[in-house]
C-alpha cells in the first residue's frame, strides 16, 4: 500500500473540516497530498474518493485519488500531489488576458465534472431546493443578525423559486471557487471535493462572488467556457436564485466564526446586490 511507504510527513494548512492534511512523501522521494479524518468521517470520505474518482477520468487538471482505508489516526486518502501555487496568489501575478484563459479553462473542467451522472432516484431536484430554501429562509429570519435592505435578498429567491421545476442534476464540486484552484506551471488545477455531491449544475455557480473579487476577468471566462458561448437568460435568473439563497444562509452559518466572518458576509451580499441594475445580468459579466 502506498500508505506504509510514507516515510515524512509536512502539514497542509487550511480548511473547514476536522481533517489533518499534509504533504507526503516515500523514501525514494514520491509525493503525496495526504488526508487524515476522524474514523466517523469514512464513510463520507470513501464515497467522495470514488466519486472524484470518476470526476478525474479523462481530466488532468483534477486531482486524482489514489488510495484511502483505515489507519492509526482514523482515516486516510492519498491523492496526487500538485506542485504549484494557490490561485489566491497567482491571480495578482496574472494579465487580464491569461484570466480569461483561465476562466474558460475552469469552465471546461466544470462541464467535464458535471458529465458525472446522478444516480438513479434522486428526488426531484425542484423538491430538494425549495425545502432548502424553506430551511434557509426560517434560518435567517430566526438569526439575530440581519442583513441592511435584505428585501432585495427575499424578492430575488421568490421571484425565482418556478425557474426549479425540471432542472436536471448531475455530480458537482459544491465548492467550486478560486480557493479550491491551484496553478501547476501555467496550468490551473482544481482540488478539494469534499464538499460534493449532486444537484442541478447551474447552482455550482453561487461560489461565483469569490471568484468576482479576485478578477472577474477570470469569472466571466468560467461562464463562457462552461457555456461555449453566451448563456441564456434563465441561467442568470437562476444564479440570481441560488446567490440570494446563499447569502441568507450565510449569516446565520457566520456567527458562530466571530465578528471577521460575519463582515466577510456583510461584505459579499453588499457585492453581489451590487451586481443587479434593470436586468438579470450581474454587472462584472455584461460590462465586458
Amino acid at each position: 500500500m502506498l500508505y506504509d511507504a510514507i516515510a515524512s510527513r509536512t502539514p497542509v494548512e487550511g480548511g473547514w473540516t476536522p481533517d489533518r492534511k499534509y504533504r507526503a512523501e516515500t523514501a525514494d522521494g514520491r509525493v503525496y497530498f495526504l488526508r487524515v479524518a476522524p474514523p466517523e468521517r469514512a464513510e463520507r470520505l470513501e464515497r467522495v474518493f470514488r466519486l472524484q474518482a470518476l470526476a478525474a477520468e479523462g481530466e488532468p487538471a483534477i486531482s486524482r485519488p489514489l488510495e484511502c482505508g483505515p489507519c492509526p489516526e482514523g482515516f486516510y486518502v492519498l491523492e496526487t500531489w500538485i506542485e504549484g501555487e494557490n490561485a489566491r496568489t497567482a491571480i495578482p501575478k496574472r494579465t487580464e488576458a491569461q484570466l480569461y484563459a483561465d476562466g474558460l479553462a475552469a469552465g471546461r473542467i466544470l462541464r467535464h465534472i458535471h458529465s458525472v451522472p446522478a444516480p438513479a432516484g434522486l428526488p426531484d431536484w425542484e423538491e430538494r431546493f425549495n425545502a432548502r430554501i424553506d430551511k434557509r429562509i426560517a434560518e435567517y429570519l430566526a438569526c439575530p443578525l440581519k442583513y441592511e435592505h435584505d428585501e432585495a435578498l427575499l424578492s430575488g429567491v421568490a421571484e425565482n423559486r418556478a425557474l426549479l421545476a425540471g432542472r436536471p442534476q448531475c455530480f458537482q464540486h459544491h465548492d467550486y471557487h478560486v480557493g479550491n484552484f491551484m496553478y501547476a506551471g501555467d496550468r490551473l488545477r482544481v482540488i478539494d471535493f469534499d464538499r460534493c455531491g449532486f444537484g442541478d449544475p447551474w447552482e455550482e455557480f453561487k461560489k461565483i462572488p469569490w471568484c468576482v473579487s479576485a478578477a472577474p476577468s477570470l469569472a466571466r471566462g468560467m461562464v463562457d467556457g462552461y457555456f461555449d458561448s453566451a448563456p441564456p437568460e434563465e441561467f442568470w435568473r437562476l444564479l440570481c436564485l441560488y446567490l440570494c439563497c446563499g447569502i441568507l444562509s450565510n449569516l446565520p452559518w457566520a456567527i458562530p466564526y466571530g465578528e471577521d466572518e460575519v463582515r466577510v458576509m456583510r461584505e459579499q451580499k453588499d457585492q453581489v446586490t451590487a451586481w443587479y441594475g434593470s436586468g438579470p445580468i450581474p454587472a462584472w459579466y455584461a460590462d465586458r
